[in-house]
């Protein structure tokens, strides 16, 4: 397994040096914006209206939905996620993203149905918030993810973190100033360009890379392929290992 990481963090170190230009960095910044409607198109419902006319997961095909992605009802209610019969058309599980100030700036919503050439998500609101689970922002060490399932795969193995779902948040910076931060996205070419740019906006952080383990593209995938007790111990060792980062 040393192998493994070995090889994947001289493909990082090597892609940093060759990003490291100031305008190849903001290309990719850009290349990763979303235009996010302030508000629901069909209704002109705003986050919060839209969080607050949405129902609990419980008994929903949300719950379905949840569980069927290996991540227990109690723990995804907890974390605030809840069922819209009708977001933008569609059904969908739902949850709030928050600025560092807990303030309320969108609401992301997963599909739990998609047909050929239909959208998996839709994001309603002004943007600069991320998804919190578990502590969140405050827990030493930041665990950034990519997407809701992904946090959730890690809070069912104990680990609080925050997903971008392709977003960035303008605080992030400031919050992360001094603190360890692991980067936790998905082993793919789009993440790892994620990882260059992130690793560049951070400067004032130590940047630490944890990849999802071999042959599963994201932690959700390794959820479900391993199972719970498999991934909390990749975790655990990797989370914890200082050698190779």
């Amino acid at each position: 397994m040393a192998s493994y990481f070995s090889i994947q963090q001289r493909r990082l170190n090597t892609a940093i040096l060759l990003y490291r230009d100031p305008s190849a960095i903001k290309a990719l910044m850009k290349k990763h914006h979303f235009n996010d409607l302030p508000c629901m198109p069909d209704s002109g419902l705003t986050p919060g209206q839209l969080l607050a006319g949405s129902q609990a997961l419980v008994h929903s095909a949300g719950q379905s939905y949840v569980e069927y992605r290996g991540i227990p009802l109690q723990l995804a209610a907890a974390a605030g996620v809840r069922f819209a019969e009708n977001f933008g058309g569609r059904p969908a599980v739902i949850i709030g993203l928050y600025d560092d100030n807990d303030r309320l700036t969108s609401v992301h919503g997963r599909y739990i149905n998609t047909l050929r050439g239909q959208n998996k998500m839709l994001t309603i609101g002004t943007g600069n918030g991320m998804i919190s689970v578990l502590n969140g922002l405050p827990t030493e060490p930041l665990i950034v993810v990519e997407g809701l399932f992904d946090a959730l795969s890690l809070a069912l193995c104990g680990w609080s973190c925050v997903a971008h779902i392709g977003r960035w948040a303008s605080w992030l910076p400031s919050v992360a100033e001094g603190r360890e931060v692991w980067l936790a996205f998905d082993a793919s070419k789009p993440a790892e360009r994620d990882v260059i740019r992130y690793t560049e906006y951070l400067k004032g952080a130590k940047i630490r890379r944890v990849l999802p383990p071999p042959q599963c593209k994201d932690w959700n995938t390794a959820l479900k392929k391993r199972g719970t007790g498999a991934l909390q111990r990749w975790l655990q060792h990797h989370l914890t290992e200082k050698g190779y980062a």
